[in-house]
């Protein structure tokens, strides 16, 4: 006797793969059900095939410096180059072979929820894990750049071990005397980098996030210092916080036009 519609559903969502002999009797199954099931597990598989394929491909990088005996390689990445408003975040982590990096990625591919997973399992599980935050005093004595390097060699003083490697984000890392080597798209082509972006971003958000609890009018949880319209309008209302970075056009702009260089509003009123 046939099995049931829902009897084979519930069989493809248990087994882990089919024989091709079983495939095609479902594909070519007379019901059109049936073979909308079959059809369904082929996407799913194809899908979880590109992904093992992505995830695979992304430590190759990192088994080009294991394979000349460098077993300590970290990843080093960035968030909040472009904000407004905050601090330049740095992460640097070493991962071990044995991590398990389904789903990572580039943060900016993930979902915030996604991305507290991946970091709760990056902050068990990795070798080592360095964060360096520099504040906008800062972004705007040196620019954002400098400050971006300063972070960078903050994190990865913080790791014990000390890598034997780096693999950066796009760019080579200044007064570093490890070797380095700078990746475009570093954090979609190795997962190294792509933790470091996560631990980075994650970092970021949450402490814009406790920014937002000091100066609730200005949105800082919801745009993370960006210059969104929203941000654009509580700025040029109530002025720069001590959190803006004056060197940027807009926070600049909104104080020549205002003539006052200093912190424009009293804190009473943005709560």
């Amino acid at each position: 006797m046939k099995r049931t519609i829902p009897e084979i559903k519930a069989w493809l969502q248990a087994v882990d793969t089919l024989s091709p002999e079983e495939l095609q009797e479902l594909l070519t199954d007379d019901r059109v059900g049936v073979r909308k099931l079959a059809e369904s597990y082929q996407r799913e598989q194809a899908r979880k095939q590109k992904e093992r394929e992505r995830v695979a491909k992304m430590w190759q990088y990192e088994q080009e410096c294991w394979s000349k005996g460098l077993t300590l390689v970290a990843g080093v990445d960035e968030a909040g180059r472009g904000p407004l408003a905050g601090p330049v975040v740095a992460a640097a982590v070493i991962l071990p072979p044995t991590f398990d990096a389904t789903g990572l990625n580039d943060s900016k591919q993930l979902s915030e929820e996604m991305r507290t997973v991946l970091k709760q399992r990056i902050e068990q599980e990795a070798l080592a894990v360095g964060v360096g935050i520099v504040d906008a005093a800062h972004i705007d004595k040196y620019n954002i750049l400098q400050a971006t390097y300063h972070a960078m060699r903050i994190a990865l003083s913080q790791l014990t071990p000390t890598p034997q490697a780096i693999l950066a984000d796009a760019v080579k890392i200044p007064d570093v005397d490890i070797p380095q080597q700078g990746i475009i798209k570093g954090d979609s082509l190795s997962h190294s980098i792509a933790a470091a972006s996560i631990i980075a971003k994650t970092t970021r958000d949450e402490w814009m996030k406790q920014a937002a609890q000091t100066y609730p009018a200005y949105g800082f949880d919801q745009h993370m210092g960006y210059g969104t319209p929203e941000h654009l309008e509580a700025l040029r209302r109530y002025g720069p916080t001590p959190l803006h970075r004056r060197s940027f056009a807009p926070v600049r702009e909104v104080i020549e036009n205002s003539g006052v260089q200093g912190t424009l509003f009293a804190e009473g009123s943005i709560r």
